[in-house]
């Protein structure tokens, strides 16, 4: 593989990652109510997209692109595990106001949550694993290990977006502390939840219409 490919590639990846979606909208949630969560959401999407260079190089995300059913269902499930999470954000609001006013560790006990969550977001996205049929082809030297040349791609990849939401993360968490009041940090849970809550019904909803 060529440096030139693996700069395009490099480039192409920053636009996705720049792209806002699901796994932005959790990090933010999460980095609201603390920074840590925010991380390790951060690191849950990022392994999911590693998982799924692993997918694609062994050609299961290529069955899933191939037949219709696996992948209405696999959005509809994302889209529900979407809305699930803005249920929660909502129901919880009231606890991370507690969590901000009395800073009880409420954080701690929901970290190993946010990680999974990030995780189960980006896993149940198909749209990761059909960008990386549609362009990892265009970057793997024909005739190569295209597992090694896959994995290093993936891993390019879920750098940046780790990157990216780590960024998010801190910007969140500094932004949480200026404006640390109890009515802003319900403002915020609720209209994260929200968002979650959005997506996920549009998910769900546009994959059943087209069904």
């Amino acid at each position: 593989m060529t440096a030139a490919a693996l700069l395009a590639f490099t480039g192409l990846a920053i636009v996705l990652a720049l792209t806002p979606g699901p796994d932005t909208v959790l990090t933010l949630r999460f980095a609201l109510r603390d920074r840590l969560s925010g991380l390790l959401a951060a690191c849950g999407s990022a392994v999911a997209t590693i998982v799924w260079a692993v997918l694609v190089a062994v050609g299961l995300a290529a069955l899933i692109a191939q037949s219709a059913e696996l992948y209405r269902g696999l959005k509809i499930v994302g889209g529900l595990y979407l809305v699930y999470l803005g249920v929660q954000a909502i129901r919880h609001a009231r606890s991370a106001v507690e969590a901000v006013t009395e800073t009880a560790p409420i954080g701690r006990r929901r970290r190993p949550t946010a990680a999974f969550a990030g995780f189960m977001s980006t896993m149940t996205n198909p749209k990761v694993g059909l960008f990386y049929i549609a362009v990892l082809p265009q970057f793997v030297p024909h005739g190569d290990d295209a597992l090694a040349h896959t994995m290093l791609l993936g891993a390019i990849m879920a750098a940046i977006g780790l990157a990216y939401l780590c960024l998010v993360t801190f910007i969140a968490d500094r932004a949480n502390r200026l404006l640390r009041r109890p009515r802003v940090t319900l403002w915020l849970e609720r209209a994260s939840g929200g968002i979650l809550v959005t997506l996920g019904v549009g998910t769900a909803a546009s994959t059943v219409l087209d069904a």
